[in-house]
């Protein structure tokens, strides 16, 4: 029976499509919900989102509301006439009749072990704050943020060259397949919820561009980890006489007895900058406007002094 489970989707980044692809090829996906489609370029180009995209594929009708507040999208999303909704960082808020209205009501797809970090932003701030575990978990929607219970998880390690985009894959991965054991259990009723700890929360607010620049005033393991963390969005920078420059790929040495910071120690074939209790070592970079490449070839067009200071 489970295999007949009528669902609806919602969702709108690439971290959801691998969820939605599973979701099709297991149950009956009746309508998807995503951020309505958005304008950008000279031309003004209308840009659908990964989630609306991957739908129209497989000829899945789309719904772009900008709201569910209003009586009328209520109606219209109950008249669906689905036993649940999976939501998978979707962006808009679900009232309370759209998370009671179909019989298993709405379960989300969230990206950390919860009740570890709630909120937009969980892989990037899992990482930024030295974290060693992550994962998945499948939770019950109430109205609170990422309160809900909790009926499955799945953890994913974190090590010291885990950055946002791979941990970003690995969970999507792990969602995907997850939320096919979890549809299972909820439809044969086998599942168990689990009630979350809300001493243990953290809120993992939304990433702000200008949160980006490399504060060299750091010890050396939180300057690692917020690069990491930032890649490859927003990209972790730092300025060097009027230029941007992302980080792309370091090296990190420690030295405890390093107390001067944001300075260019060696600019051979990457570039050296101290760091408090150590030394970052930049091997692949961006300048702003550029493409990325290897910090070797960049040298070859652009000289950093010893002994200067980044973001003066």
């Amino acid at each position: 029976m489970s295999d007949k489970l009528k669902v609806v989707f919602m969702g709108t980044p690439d971290f959801s499509v691998p969820i939605l692809e599973n979701l099709i090829k297991n149950f009956d996906v009746k309508a998807v919900y995503s951020q309505p489609p958005k304008k950008s370029g000279r031309g003004q180009k209308v840009n659908k989102t990964p989630v609306h995209i991957a739908a129209e594929k497989h000829g899945i009708e789309v719904r772009t509301p900008k709201s569910l507040r209003n009586v009328e999208e209520q109606e219209k999303f109950k008249s669906i006439g689905a036993d649940i909704a999976v939501v998978a960082a979707y962006g808009l808020i679900l009232p309370i009749e759209i998370l009671e209205a179909y019989k298993f009501g709405c379960v989300n797809v969230h990206a950390s072990l919860l009740p570890r970090w709630r909120g937009a932003a969980p892989i990037q701030r899992a990482i930024e704050a030295g974290d060693k575990t992550s994962g998945v978990t499948i939770m019950q929607m109430d109205v609170g943020l990422d309160t809900g219970d909790m009926i499955l998880k799945e953890e994913i390690s974190i090590d010291e060259i885990t950055t946002g985009e791979v941990l970003h894959d690995k969970l999507s991965a792990s969602g995907s397949n997850l939320i096919i054991t979890a549809l299972n259990q909820i439809a044969d009723g086998s599942a168990k919820f689990e009630k979350q700890d809300d001493s243990l929360a953290n809120y993992a607010k939304k990433i702000e561009k200008s949160e980006a620049k490399i504060n060299f005033d750091r010890d050396i393991t939180e300057v690692a980890n917020h690069i990491r963390a930032f890649t490859p969005f927003p990209g972790a920078f730092f300025e060097y006489k009027g230029e941007r420059f992302k980080v792309l790929d370091f090296d990190v040495e420690i030295n405890e007895n390093q107390s001067v910071s944001s300075t260019v120690l060696q600019n051979k074939n990457d570039i050296w900058l101290t760091c408090q209790g150590g030394i970052l070592r930049v091997k692949k970079i961006q300048k702003s406007g550029k493409r990325a490449m290897e910090t070797s070839e960049l040298l070859n067009g652009f000289k950093f002094i010893e002994g200067e200071k980044v973001n003066a």
